[in-house]
């Protein structure tokens, strides 16, 4: 059974006049096709850590890995909150951010259809090996990326172009 779609709910104060809120199915879009997004966490003394990686939206969830020595692995470890972001470098588009909580995942068999739909997406480059709860890169064994999830708490859909809109979505946790 397929989920109805959340309502948006735009900000006048943000958006042109005239402007309709953003469709919750332009937004899913966007995060189905983006090819990178950019993650911000924050380190332990506070201040934010921001850099690109890939990701997958499957069933309403974003998905990234990091390696469990990386900056964002290690800020993750103390404080889950973050935000991804992604959208067009130019004046007209939609650009969209996430918050949430990046939550481990180390289920195997979720952990296989992530994989998979990392191939999918982005290609055999990316194509990931599963082992004891963590994706395995390559013929090098030690080369691990652990998988975050990142259900959204909030999301924010940026409208520009010939009409700016500002659409947000907050989400039962």
């Amino acid at each position: 059974m397929t989920e109805p779609a959340p309502a948006g709910e735009l900000d006048s104060r943000f958006s042109s006049e005239g402007a309709t809120a953003t469709r919750w199915s332009d937004v899913e879009a966007v995060l189905e096709e983006a090819a990178v997004f950019w993650i911000t966490t924050v380190r332990p003394d506070g201040r934010p850590h921001v850099t690109p990686l890939i990701s997958v939206w499957r069933d309403g969830t974003l998905y990234f890995c990091t390696g469990p020595d990386e900056r964002k692995a290690k800020n993750l470890s103390r404080n889950p909150h973050c935000a991804l972001t992604t959208g067009c470098n130019i004046e007209d588009g939609l650009d969209v951010v996430v918050e949430g909580e990046a939550v481990r995942v180390t289920d195997d068999s979720e952990l296989q259809q992530l994989a998979d739909a990392y191939v999918a997406k982005y290609g055999e480059v990316w194509r990931f090996g599963v082992r004891d709860g963590a994706f395995v890169h390559g013929t090098d064994e030690r080369s691990v990326a652990l998988v975050f999830e990142v259900a959204p708490a909030k999301v924010l859909a940026f409208g520009k172009g010939a009409v700016f809109s500002q659409t947000r979505w907050v989400f039962d946790q």
